[in-house]
């Protein structure tokens, strides 16, 4: 369980930066390399680079080799979980919301 929960910690922590969500998104599309990663960014190679690290580090990305390549992939497995984690709290969220309405109902207030 405390493994689970550092997983999340470290993803969460990783999507809290503009550069990675936005490394995340264009690898939802499909495995790409640092060159390809880096060319919509005003950063060097070397601080895409570093990015990657920070969300392979998270659990968020893998890298694998294909000849001369190196192409980063996205662990939808890692994205699946962080989203069951949120959905967890939404529902219990909803759940409240609707049983406040019921309250509310009862009492003769509309909602």
């Amino acid at each position: 369980m405390a493994d689970d929960e550092d997983r999340l910690d470290r993803a969460f922590l990783a999507l809290s930066d503009p550069v990675r969500r936005a490394l995340v998104a264009r690898l939802s599309r499909g495995a790409a390399t640092v060159n390809e990663l880096a060319e919509p960014f005003a950063i060097t190679k070397q601080a895409v680079s570093k990015h990657i690290r920070v969300l392979e580090e998270a659990g968020l990305v893998t890298r694998t080799r294909d000849a001369q390549r190196r192409p980063v992939h996205l662990d939808a497995g890692a994205l699946e979980a962080m989203t069951a984690w949120i959905d967890r709290y939404r529902l219990d969220a909803e759940r409240n919301y609707r049983q406040l309405d019921q309250l509310l109902t009862e009492k003769g207030h509309p909602r």
